[in-house]
This record gives C-alpha cells, sequence and structure tokens, in this order.
C-alpha cells in the first residue's frame, strides 16, 4: 500500500507565531532536533537574509515530515500584506491548510483575507489558535471573536491547562487524554494523569467538550444522532467519521489551541492533519506535473517548485530533467517522483507559473499566458481577438490570473551602476518578474526601468536579492505612487498611418471609459476576424503598452475599451511596425484632458495602548485619513481610518516614535478615489 501524501499550508497575519509553529511541527515530527527561534534569526523556514532580519517570511518556505506514516509536504506562507501572492500560488499545491489565530490579537486583515483565500479555494481548513501560554489572552473571547468575524462555529478538540499561571499540559478532546513535557521538550502521554489531584475535573472538562463535538457531528452523521438522541456513548471512531464530514463543510472548522513558542498542543494538531485533510486528486492522464513555484539558487540557477502528477522512476524521467527534495534551501537528489508529492526540478527550458509540463517533456504555458510583460491583462471582444489573446473562461472572459488579483500601488525607477552590466540587469529583473506575479517591470527608452510593487517592504526585498543573489549593482529611486488614469469621456476617432520603404499601414481607434471600477482594458475589432495573428498580437501588444505607461505618466491608463473602426496594411509588414503605428495613434487620440488621476486609499487598523490614543488619531488626521471606526476595552485602543497612499509612507518609523513602539498596524487597499491634488 501506498504511503498516503498530503501537502498542507500555514497561513496567519504577520506576528501571529505562524512561522514558530513550522518549527514546532519539525520539531515533533523528528526533521530537526532543536526548533529554530524567529527572534533569534535561526528559523529553519525562514532562510533568507531579508527573512532573519525582519523577522517575517518572504518566500513560501517547503519542508517534508512524516507523521503516523503519512508524508506531508509543508509549505509555510508569509504573512505580510506585500507577499499575498506568494500565498495563492501556494494554495494551488496544498490540500488543507493551518490558519494560526493570535489569542493576543484575534482575527486580524490577513487573517480574515487568508481564511476568504481558503474558502474561494476550497482548500480545507483547521484553525490554531496561539499565544494561550500568556494566562491574560482568553481562549473563550477568541473563539466568539473567530463566530462572529469568520462567520463559522469552531468545534474546539484540544484545551490547555494551567499551573501557578503557566501553560503545563494539553488536554485532547478526541482520544481523551492529557499531554505533557518529556525532558526533551516533546509532547508525551501523562501515564500519571489519573492520580492527580485535578484529574476529575479534567476529566468532567474533556467529556463537556466531546458531548460538544458529537453534537455538531451529529449534523452530518445519522448514526451519531440516533446514539446521541438515545443518549448512549459514540466511540471515537465514530465522531472521527463524523467530524471529518464536518470539517467539509463551509459552516463549521476544526479548532484546536495551544501555544507553538511553549510547543504545546502541537502533537494533537498534526495529529489531526493526517485526520481531517481531503486525498491528493486524480491527475491527467500523459502529465508529469506542474510548475507552482519559481525560485532562483545562486550557483544553481533557476529551480521550479514543481507537484508531480505520476509515479516515475529516474530511468523514465524526461530527458534534462532533475529533481529534488527541498527543505528550506537545501537540494536533496532522489531517484524517484510520486503522484502528488512536490519536489524541485530542474528543466532543460524556462519553465512558467502554473505551466503543465507532459511525460514526453513538453509543456503548456499556464500563469504568464495572456498577459505582457508588464502584467497587464487585455479582455478583448470579438472572436478573432479572442483566439489571438489566449485561452479564455467558459463565459467568454480571460481566465484570470494570479498577477490580475494584485495592483501595484507603487513605481521606483531603477538604473545601472555600471553601463555594462544593462543587459545583466534586465535578464536578472525578468527573472524575478516570472518568480513574482505581484511584480512587474516596464522598461523606458531612456535606459532605465520601472519596478512596479505592491508595497515598500516587496521593493526593498527585491532590491537586496538584486545585489545578494544575482550581484546586480542599481541604482534606486525613491518610491512614488502609481496612481491611475481614467478617461473622462470618448474620444476619437483618431487615424495614423506609418510608413517604412514598401511596407504602410493606416488604423482608425476610438476610445470610451468603462462603466465602474473595471480596470481592464478591452478591444473590439469585429471586422479583423480574418486577420493574420501577427497583426492581431501587434496591436494587441501596442495598446497594452500605450495603457501601461499612461498618459500623464503617474501610473496605467485603466477602464478603456478601443475600438479599432479600420486596419490597412501591406503584405510583409513587421510586428514592430504595427506596434509603431498603433502606439502613435493611441498618442494622437488621447490627450492629457481626456484623462482624470485617481489615488490609491489604504484602510489602516491599529492598536495601541490608550494613553497613546490621542497622539495617533492627530498624526492619522494629519495625514489627510479619517478615522471611521473606534473601539476599546480600557486598556487597547483600536481604530480604523481611510488614508491616501501617498501619505503613509514611512508610517512604520513615525507611529513607532509617537507610541514608543508599542503600536501595531496594517493596511490594505481599500480602493481609489478621484485625485484632488
Amino acid at each position: 500500500m501506498k504511503q498516503p501524501i498530503r501537502n498542507i499550508a500555514i497561513l496567519a497575519h504577520v506576528d501571529a507565531g505562524k512561522t514558530t509553529l513550522s518549527e514546532r511541527i519539525l520539531f515533533a515530527a523528528g526533521e530537526i532536533h532543536r526548533p529554530g527561534r524567529v527572534e533569534d534569526g535561526l528559523a529553519t523556514m525562514d532562510y533568507m537574509p531579508e527573512e532573519k532580519e525582519r523577522g517575517i517570511t518572504i518566500e513560501s518556505g517547503v519542508a517534508h515530515f512524516e507523521w503516523k506514516n503519512t508524508w506531508f509536504n509543508f509549505i509555510d506562507t508569509p504573512g505580510h500584506v506585500d507577499f499575498g501572492a506568494e500565498v495563492d500560488m501556494a494554495l494551488t499545491a496544498v490540500e488543507g491548510a493551518v490558519l494560526v489565530v493570535s489569542a493576543a490579537s484575534g482575527v486580524e486583515t490577513q487573517t480574515l483575507a487568508s481564511f476568504r483565500k481558503l474558502r474561494e479555494s476550497r482548500v480545507r481548513t483547521i484553525l490554531f489558535v496561539n499565544k494561550l501560554d500568556n494566562p491574560d489572552y482568553s481562549l473563550d473571547e477568541t473563539l466568539i471573536n473567530i463566530e462572529e468575524t469568520l462567520g463559522v462555529r469552531p468545534v474546539l478538540m484540544s484545551v490547555p491547562q494551567f499551573k501557578n499561571g503557566k501553560m503545563c499540559a494539553m488536554l485532547d478532546v478526541l482520544s481523551q487524554s492529557r499531554l505533557v513535557h518529556s525532558e526533551s521538550g516533546a509532547e508525551v502521554l501523562d501515564d500519571g494523569w489519573e492520580s492527580d489531584a485535578g484529574a476529575a475535573e479534567e476529566r468532567a472538562l474533556l467529556k463537556k467538550y466531546y458531548d460538544e463535538a458529537v453534537e455538531f457531528a451529529s449534523n452530518f452523521d445519522d448514526e451519531i444522532l440516533s446514539l446521541a438522541l438515545d443518549n448512549k456513548p459514540v466511540p471515537p471512531k465514530m465522531l472521527l467519521r463524523g467530524l471529518k464530514a464536518l470539517a467539509a463543510s463551509d459552516e463549521y472548522v476544526i479548532c484546536y489551541a495551544g501555544s507553538a513558542l511553549e510547543g504545546f498542543g502541537i502533537r494533537s494538531l498534526v495529529t489531526a492533519l493526517s485526520f481531517f485533510l481531503p486525498e491528493v486528486p486524480t491527475f491527467g492522464e500523459n502529465e508529469l506535473g506542474q510548475v507552482v513555484r519559481l525560485r532562483h539558487f545562486r550557483g544553481v540557477g533557476e529551480i521550479s517548485l514543481f507537484r508531480s502528477h505520476v509515479d516515475l522512476l529516474r530511468r523514465d524521467w524526461p530527458a534534462g530533467f532533475e529533481f529534488s527534495r527541498l527543505k528550506a534551501n537545501m537540494l536533496l537528489p532522489v531517484d524517484e517522483i510520486r503522484s502528488g508529492d512536490i519536489y524541485a526540478m530542474v528543466s532543460p527550458f524556462e519553465t512558467e507559473l502554473g505551466q503543465v509540463i507532459y511525460l514526453d517533456g513538453c509543456g503548456m504555458c499556464g500563469e504568464s499566458a495572456g498577459r505582457d510583460a508588464a502584467g497587464t491583462s487585455l479582455r478583448a471582444e470579438g472572436k478573432a481577438i479572442s483566439n489571438a489573446v489566449g485561452s479564455a473562461a467558459p463565459n467568454g472572459n480571460a481566465a484570470p490570473s494570479i498577477s490580475e488579483n494584485y495592483l501595484p500601488l507603487l513605481q521606483t525607477r531603477v538604473e545601472c551602476v555600471r553601463t555594462d552590466d544593462y543587459a545583466h540587469v534586465e535578464r536578472c529583473l525578468s527573472v524575478l518578474a516570472r518568480m513574482d506575479p505581484s511584480f512587474r517591470v516596464q522598461k523606458d527608452d531612456g535606459g532605465f526601468w520601472y519596478l512596479h510593487t505592491v508595497g515598500e517592504v516587496q521593493l526593498d526585498v527585491l532590491l537586496a536579492r538584486l545585489k545578494r543573489e544575482f550581484g546586480c549593482e542599481v541604482r534606486a529611486g525613491s518610491p512614488e505612487v502609481r496612481w491611475q488614469e481614467r478617461l473622462c469621456r470618448a474620444v476619437g476617432p483618431a487615424e495614423n498611418t506609418f510608413q517604412i520603404g514598401p511596407h504602410k499601414m493606416s488604423i482608425s481607434i476610438s476610445a470610451s471609459p468603462l462603466e465602474g471600477d473595471a480596470h481592464d482594458i478591452r478591444l473590439s475589432a469585429e471586422f479583423m476576424e480574418k486577420a493574420p495573428l501577427e497583426i492581431l498580437a501587434g496591436v494587441r501588444s501596442a495598446l497594452l503598452e500605450s495603457t501601461e505607461v499612461g498618459v500623464l505618466g503617474k501610473g496605467p491608463l485603466v477602464g478603456v475599451r478601443f475600438e479599432v473602426h479600420r486596419f490597412d496594411w501591406t503584405e510583409g509588414a513587421l510586428p514592430p511596425m504595427i506596434k509603431k503605428c498603433c502606439a502613435d495613434a493611441v498618442a494622437k487620440l488621447v490627450k492629457p484632458a481626456d484623462v482624470q488621476l485617481y489615488e490609491p486609499v489604504m484602510e489602516l487598523s491599529l492598536e495601541c495602548p490608550v494613553n497613546f490614543a490621542g497622539l495617533v488619531t492627530g498624526d492619522i488626521q494629519a495625514r489627510e485619513g479619517k478615522v471611521k471606526e473606534i473601539e476599546g476595552d480600557g486598556k487597547t485602543h483600536f481604530l480604523k481610518a481611510d488614508v491616501p497612499l501617498r501619505k503613509i509612507f514611512g508610517y512604520a518609523t513615525g507611529v513607532r516614535s509617537i507610541s514608543k513602539g508599542t503600536a501595531l498596524y496594517s493596511m490594505k487597499l481599500l480602493g481609489y478615489r478621484p485625485a484632488t491634488v
């Protein structure tokens, strides 16, 4: 019988203890001899220098472990909002996830965002309430907060116990047992539990939560319901069956509790992963596997994180392919690959995110299909154009990619320190853009580039990686807000003619704004159904590049429908000529007076001690922020505010100074509003 495989991800808001939990899981499984601390820069999963320095996860770390004869591939994802694309990519390769909720802060912005992603991706989720080693943090209050905020009923399956204000044991509801620490720090069954003075009280507590689990599971299992109605005991195996069905529902979620830092609650959680997660799905025939992540190793070059779709021995691998286990930043060669398992792959050609590789070694493009180098999507209206831009969803619209979920909010000008390095830097920027779909590069004719990033942290990390991993010396300007431009009115038609030698082409084009908040670019050109693909590709590329630069140069032109009324060309016209003709036509068509600037607005969520509430609120208002929610419990002040992104640069330093380092905050994009500057 083949060993079962489960692929899992760990998600959380930043600083909820996600990486600490990852370390403890690896320690409990015997993969590491001592759990590393994030604060000391010793976490196994945070291997990048930037991760050690900042104490946050940036790249999804991968490790493997074995538990109860189940093989786990284990992905520790970033919690910082700048690296949300890393989370999205990880979710394409997993069957289940652990969502960590800090008892100190409850459900936070990224916790909610991660839970929604998990639900949308249909990834089975188990909650872990962390940081309960502090007796001031309430498990009951956290469970209520989870139910109110996430909209699901948590079914608690482990309960922490305290002695003299310190966590001393865990009660496991399903096995009706008590777990304590051994001399090595591992969790073990407490054999002397029955003789303890508090055993009767703990037994009663376990019975209470076991009965609750039976009540919830009875909604999904008729046999459990029958026994419960007759007041007969439900055996653990039967309860487990009902809880498996419960875990697959949208109304409930299995929940464990403990402290990752102190190593309590880990054993019960990992056992639950082997119980409640679904099996690896069945994959298509003739598929070798799919690329789920791109990484760069100095001295090795580019590798792909690859999910195998087939069982295959080394002798049957396609020519030029090599597979290894990836453990943090270590590559360990293997002699066979198994269906559903995750490996590091070196291939004879450049791979793309989402690309499916077939058994003959050929690949079909995934993530990058249907978008230009800058990552902009173009939605086509008309049969011929739809065929030209790539695959479409069943409703006729282009299938969305991860990159389309992340709008770059900042742009930074970067240039080479040495002119001779230009080609090398351009190559390396292209590699980084392929590795991270939320990062985009725009080349300028002046010999420099604009880096488009989600936030400042992502920008800092990319510049550091350019120097450390690729040896690129670049000079970067200050980041600027990436605005959006929208048409105020319909314009055109405008006509343009372009000729080089015997080749002549002319175009008539108009443009109109899309309704609502749509930010895609649409093209209507019904009469071009019989045009050659190179003509369509040239038109498409020109429109995407023109809108990406914008009219005022402060950001992309979005939410536009272009209509090509006429396009004439001579035989043998090359795509660059077509692009030039179309780009000049767009420049004639849309003038600065035809566009309105929109600026990004962030939703700021902040908490701080009450004695700093006035100073923090005053600083937000000075930044043109509008406070919309205020709460407090007498000790801590909570608020939410809408703040223009252009006013929030350097906020981490400012709020740290005002609050003497006690304030915690997070931000997310709320939307765009007409600019007033």
